[in-house]
């Protein structure tokens, strides 16, 4: 079954117009849960840098990967565990490795509390709030590093590079190296689903709202389900999953709750919902 392209907005984190940035973001995250982001400050040489050095580590020896798997949501995980691949670093296998990947994380991060501000704004709350509820003082970011096979082998079920999900935590900032295959589906409710592909844009984030913020926003803004599909080439991308400090308490925002509509979950630690989040997903 073919599908059609979903046409996102383009956010630019340089415009000096904010509240217009951030009139858009509300429309996209009400409407698509997704978006463009660009002029975020990440070089075109930095991310050749990073999908190289993604390359360097994914090509290595199984053995070698397996030195790193995972603890503590940290390093390796093989194939098919998760359905995706993802490393943390390592000094002793890749030693220039982890320079490029740590000025890539202080970048990403960087346009991540911007983009931050102006989903405040999107809010009708102060450019500040998520400042001053604790969420971005020392905020969670994980780096994570994606690479889907060209192929998966051959067999009757439908093979998916990474199964039909919606992220934990606030948003996440994906590169992608090109490879088609990220499809979104709009409307988790509706069967069958139907699923738009999101096209690649060069030195473009594709950004995506997690289920924490959904839950801030009282269901206003979405999480979207979305998956991956295998494309017959190698994909790599490069996940930064931005969440609030682990004790800031994550509650229905007041702008986003009324007599007509209250509040659907109630508070919770952000640290207490992102474990107990991983703890569901590598608990087989």
């Amino acid at each position: 079954m073919t599908t059609e392209a979903v046409n996102l907005p383009i956010i630019d984190l340089s415009s000096s117009d904010s509240i217009s940035s951030a009139n858009s973001i509300r429309q996209a995250c009400i409407e698509y849960g997704f978006f463009y982001l660009v002029n975020h400050g990440v070089e075109e040489e930095l991310f050749a840098e990073v999908f190289d050095r993604s390359r360097n580590f994914f090509s290595l020896p199984l053995e070698d990967k397996l030195k790193l798997t995972r603890k503590h949501h940290r390093g390796y995980t093989p194939l098919f565990m998760e359905n995706l691949d993802f490393a943390s670093s390592s000094k002793d296998i890749l030693p220039s490795w982890r320079p490029a990947m740590e000025l890539y994380y202080r970048k990403v991060l960087s346009a991540g509390k911007r983009l931050i501000s102006l989903i405040a704004l999107a809010l009708n709350l102060d450019e500040d709030f998520f400042e001053k509820v604790g969420a971005l003082n020392k905020p969670r970011g994980l780096l994570r590093l994606l690479h889907y096979p060209g192929e998966l082998g051959s067999t009757d079920e439908e093979i998916y590079g990474a199964s039909a999900h919606s992220d934990y935590g606030m948003v996440t900032l994906l590169a992608s190296n090109g490879v088609p295959g990220l499809q979104v589906c709009r409307d988790k409710s509706k069967q069958p689903r139907i699923w738009e592909d999101v096209l690649h844009i060069d030195g473009a984030f594709i950004v995506n709202i997690g289920d924490m913020m959904e839950r801030w926003t009282n269901c206003l803004f979405r999480s979207t389900l979305h998956r991956v599909m295998p494309a017959g080439q190698e994909r790599y991308s490069v996940a930064f999953f931005m969440d609030p400090n682990e004790d800031c308490v994550v509650e229905c925002l007041k702008s986003c709750c009324s007599e007509e509509s209250p509040a659907r979950f109630p508070p919770v630690r952000s640290g207490d919902y992102l474990e107990e989040r991983f703890r569901l997903t590598y608990a087989t």
